[in-house]
């Protein structure tokens, strides 16, 4: 088995991997959220000028007046679509850096559990050793008494 001190400087690595990992997915986070309020700016935007083009509509509009709103919709349109696809990205970074985090993580839990079980195996000799001293020691004190 790695002797400890190996052990120790793999567990303060993968803890900083791990460290590290969890700010990259905390940026990525926030850099999902904020994709996702713009999307909504953009989608309550759409929805307004929608409104905006149907009170219009009531009140009576252009031929010249009506193609201006389509090519304007036309082009909210595009922005929404791209916003959503910028959003989409922004969830897979997230969902990539959380499974970085989770792997280191895991690797620091694995060393966390072989240091633990190196300081079990290492107590266990250390009671069998003074286990077997006080048995030889009571056994020396039984042959003197004799």
């Amino acid at each position: 088995m790695a002797n400890p001190s190996a052990l120790e400087t793999l567990i303060e690595l993968a803890t900083t991997e791990t460290e590290d990992a969890a700010k990259r997915l905390g940026l990525a986070v926030k850099a999902a959220a904020d994709t996702e309020s713009k999307l909504a700016l953009l989608q309550g935007y759409r929805e307004e000028y929608a409104a905006r083009f149907q009170a219009s509509l009531a009140l009576g509009l252009s031929a010249m007046g009506y193609r201006n709103f389509q090519l304007f919709m036309d082009k909210l349109d595009l922005a929404v679509a791209s916003q959503q696809n910028v959003v989409n990205e922004a969830k897979k970074r997230v969902e990539e850096r959380r499974l970085a985090w989770q792997a280191g993580e895991k690797k620091r839990m694995s060393y966390g559990t072989l240091a633990n079980r190196a300081q079990q195996e290492e107590q266990a000799r250390n009671n069998k050793r003074d286990q077997k001293a006080m048995d030889e020691h009571a056994a020396r004190q039984h042959l003197f008494k004799r």
